[in-house]
């Protein structure tokens, strides 16, 4: 065991200092939040830089600078391997997932399901996506739990608690409003003090030629061997984090769903995600492993020993070339890295919760007061359940092959549910149903030691400790063939009651999103007009202005705070009424003006939404 390392007192004051600043700001934003809309996803409002950041700071979570800065360690560069695949999807996701989930108005992913198949389908949806998303809950608590044990030789599972509920405190109150702004934050500077750790590191070993020369010749390179070494193949990554892992982030994720359902448009939603892949990804990919490359260069160069724990690697290369308050804001980093994933996982549990079991089952027809209520209450529940499962996390021992492990079990059914669901129109709700059902029993079975016989056929030349990485091409393919069979068996829904969730009609989606014919013209910048409170219950623009953004009677529009910086927080849709009788104005209803946070008298941001 490393023996624990103490900070300083100003390390401390620090990390102490940014817990109080994120739980008040977190919990400030409250005030927005006052449906349920908002709460789950913060009214469809916000800009696609604030997403795109709020993203990474989802994507990179506590286990990622733990769990990657052990395999930066172990393997060296290649460990970035694992970040760098979600391009793969990308085109599917952006042009086909995104614009059905949205337009579609669906509010959980089990809700499209049902919409997509039948009710049992949304039912088992439910049961694999709650077990998906609690499990990650878990594993991020307890990898934030090996922290602080380093850290402050704090129990894990009290470590634990403690963070839960800083978490749970303004995710509980604030909602998705909370969680976007407060990512955002934290996305900064996670990337910010990943990036600081790596030049402080290199210096210490007193330059780049000697970080260079001291790491072995295998962690220079960026991949590792095809199917060597057995505990992190390029082959098993691949089918483990490009396909299974990354499908899962992208497409059953409910709570990178309900950020993406937050942005403004479709528009600024591609916008976001083509951002994230092409440049905040790979920052972070080298923001969360560099701490393992440092480390083993020191051990290369002889600045310390060579059986260190891979896991504890990244607090120990920090409080090593770290002076005293350096140190604490890496920390601090490292806790907004896990806060920024379990906040979005609480809350999106707590509207699977509330969209799919509550409202449904329990208690239909409620108003929606009393189920902002009880998705308060389902977030403190979600962090309950996810604290239960640190104990079983723990009992693995590398967070890497525990993450993974997981991932790999629980994706597969749901994945391949979704993808086929909006590709392919004769894919069958009873074939849905099989799908999630018994390709779930089917990858379980696969979990026992003595059942690995069932993923050798899979193996690729991976030896005995590698074939954990092919449970997921496992997965995919019993789970894809169980689809196929029993569509062919099965009768398919009728064509047109499967409109707007197929990826061939999601045309049909926008005109049903927007109530009538879509406006195909180019987009326009966006112009400035005062706002004025009027009588009619839509916007009433001047002809004129409705011309200089492309826009015509009848389509949606987006009317903000002309405060870019803003991100949409003081923001709108609606549709463009009866017009202005004079041009440079636009009136809106009291009561929308009201909601949006806006006030009369003051520019406006307006634009053509479709």
């Amino acid at each position: 065991m490393m023996e624990q390392i103490v900070g300083t007192k100003l390390d401390y004051a620090i990390i102490i200092i940014y817990f109080i600043f994120v739980l008040g700001f977190g919990s400030v934003f409250g005030r927005f939040t006052r449906t349920t809309k908002e709460f789950f996803f913060g009214g469809q409002r916000f800009s696609w830089w604030l997403i795109a950041f709020s993203c990474v700071a989802t994507t990179v979570g506590s286990y990622s600078f733990i769990k990657y800065s052990a395999a930066g360690y172990r393997y060296g560069m290649s460990s970035t391997m694992t970040y760098l695949n979600d391009w793969f999807m990308m085109p599917l996701f952006m042009l086909g997932w995104l614009p059905i989930i949205y337009f579609s108005r669906v509010s959980s992913i089990p809700e499209f399901f049902e919409r997509r198949f039948d009710r049992q389908t949304r039912v088992a949806a439910v049961v694999v996506l709650m077990l998906y998303m609690i499990g990650y809950i878990g594993i991020n608590f307890y990898t934030l739990g090996v922290a602080l044990n380093a850290l402050l030789g704090w129990d894990i599972f009290k470590a634990a608690v403690f963070i839960a509920v800083i978490t749970g405190i303004y995710v509980t109150f604030g909602g998705q409003t909370a969680v976007i702004m407060t990512d955002l934050l934290q996305g900064f500077l996670l990337l910010i003090a990943g990036f600081a750790l790596f030049f402080l590191g290199v210096h210490y070993l007193g330059g780049w030629g000697e970080f260079w020369h001291h790491l072995p010749l295998a962690h220079r390179l960026p991949f590792s061997g095809f199917n060597t070494p057995e505990k992190f193949p390029m082959v098993g990554i691949f089918w483990q984090d490009a396909m299974a892992n990354s499908l899962a982030f992208w497409f059953m994720n409910q709570g990178l769903i309900m950020r993406f359902l937050s942005v403004k448009s479709v528009r600024e939603g591609r916008k976001s995600a083509t951002f994230v892949i092409l440049l905040l990804m790979p920052l972070a990919s080298i923001a969360v492993a560099n701490a393992g490359w440092v480390g083993k260069a020191m051990v290369g160069k002889g600045m310390l020993p060579a059986n260190l724990d891979a896991n504890k690697i990244f607090v120990l290369v920090s409080d090593l070339i770290c002076r005293p308050g350096v140190f604490g804001f890496i920390m601090a980093a490292l806790t907004a890295a896990m806060m920024s994933t379990v906040d979005t996982l609480i809350n999106a549990v707590s509207a699977v919760a509330v969209n799919d079991i509550w409202k449904p089952f329990v208690a239909p027809n409620r108003s929606d007061r009393y189920y902002l209520v009880i998705a308060r209450g389902f977030s403190v529940l979600a962090a309950v359940l996810g604290l239960a499962l640190v104990p079983l996390f723990a009992s693995f021992k590398s967070i890497y092959r525990a993450h993974g492990a997981f991932t790999a079990a629980v994706t597969p059914p749901m994945v391949v549910a979704i993808v086929l669901g909006i590709l392919w129109k004769r894919y069958t709700p009873k074939a849905a149903f099989a799908t999630l059902i018994f390709g779930t029993i089917g990858v379980f079975l696969s979990i026992p030691g003595k059942m690995h016989f069932l993923l050798k056929p899979f193996s690729h030349g991976v030896g005995p400790e590698g074939l954990i990485f092919m449970r997921a091409l496992y997965g995919l393919i019993v789970c894809t063939a169980i689809a196929l069979i029993v569509s062919f068996f099965t009768k398919p829904r009728k064509e047109e009651e499967v409109i707007g969730f197929l990826v061939a009609t999601i045309r049909k989606a926008k005109e049903r999103f927007k109530g009538g014919e879509l406006n195909d013209r180019e987009f326009a910048p966006p112009i400035l007009l005062e706002l004025r409170e009027g009588s009619e219950p839509e916007a009433q623009i001047h002809l004129q202005d409705l011309e200089k953004i492309k826009a015509k009677l009848g389509d949606l529009l987006y009317v903000a705070d002309k405060r870019r910086w803003l991100g949409g927080l003081k923001s709108m849709h609606i549709k463009a009424g009866t017009p202005a009788e004079k041009p440079g104005i636009i009136l809106l209803p009291a009561e929308q003006i009201k909601s949006a946070r806006l006030k009369t008298g003051e520019l406006v941001r307006v634009e053509k939404i479709m």
